[in-house]
């Protein structure tokens, strides 16, 4: 080995440089004074639903003068229904949204990386394009055909194409990570004489534990938090989801009840809070080796 290469080995076996202590303080601050400017919002959200009526918008403290729980009683009971009946019907319709993208993507998702089958680049293309569609150009379409099969003003239409493969990027999602598994497993399976659903059923699956997570995750997220979808299709205040409870607290006349608002959206966001922390580390690993090669 020359000088040249001896000495750009050693220069590149030292050890980093240590950052000053000056520069790390700075950095700091800054990603303090970061967190405290997107956690305002949820904080001030909080700090309304105890505060009385006439001090959210008469003041900018965060400290109420006075704490006053009853928003929470009263937004939960004073409706029409209790707020506990849109908090169920918001978790029938997630969960069973859930059931349905982790069942249909998947396998979906196993026979476009797995099967050999006609026309398997097309169609996988034209799902990818899908991607490009916003949710607004096929809206109208699917309305009409939700209106003849009569499901307007139910739920079917925010749960039953869930069980239809609809969401392109869960497909995209779970196929990258089922083409990262081995090959030489589904052909040892078949050799012991597996069918190709009993490999997806016994070996992909049990696999594909952290994809199917980050899918089940950011499926129960998403469909929680959609507003739109039930404000099109559902007119029954029975079968109202959270966020158009939520909307029946604000009053076009200027009487809305804005503590009692704050309150209910503070326990709207405990669902979405306890899956992410509880779950937060197969979403992390599910997202990380989506594209790798196992």
């Amino acid at each position: 080995m020359t000088d040249a290469k001896l000495t750009h080995f050693a220069e590149d076996m030292k050890p980093p440089r240590e950052r000053p202590w000056f520069l790390s303080v700075l950095i700091h601050v800054a990603l303090a004074a970061a967190s405290i400017v997107m956690l305002y919002p949820l904080l001030w959200m909080l700090s309304g639903s105890i505060k009385d009526q006439n001090e959210i918008f008469g003041t900018a403290s965060l400290i109420p003068s006075q704490f006053d729980f009853s928003s929470y009683v009263r937004g939960w009971f004073g409706g029409q229904v209790t707020f506990g009946k849109f908090v169920w019907n918001s978790a029938v319709i997630a969960v069973l949204s859930v059931i349905g993208n982790v069942i249909s993507c998947s396998l979906a998702a196993y026979a476009f990386a797995r099967l050999n089958f006609w026309g398997k680049n097309f169609w996988f293309a034209l799902m990818l394009g899908t991607l490009m569609l916003p949710y607004h150009v096929t809206l109208i379409p699917q309305y009409i055909l939700f209106l003849k099969l009569g499901w307007v003003k139910t739920m079917l239409p925010l749960v039953v194409p869930k069980f239809l493969a609809v969401d392109a990027f869960f497909i995209f999602l779970m196929v990258q990570f089922f083409r990262g598994s081995p090959r030489e497993l589904d052909e040892a399976a078949m050799m012991d004489g597996c069918s190709p659903w009993r490999i997806y059923w016994r070996i992909m699956l049990p696999l594909s534990l952290p994809v199917l997570a980050t899918a089940a995750i950011f499926s129960f997220i998403w469909t929680w938090d959609d507003f739109f979808g039930p404000l099109i299709y559902l007119s029954d205040i029975n079968t109202y989801t959270v966020q158009l409870g939520l909307r029946s607290f604000v009053d076009s006349t200027g009487s809305s009840d804005w503590s009692s608002l704050f309150a209910m959206s503070s326990l709207s966001l405990i669902p979405v809070f306890l899956i992410f922390l509880f779950f937060q580390r197969l979403l992390i690993d599910g997202i990380a080796t989506a594209g790798l090669k196992r």
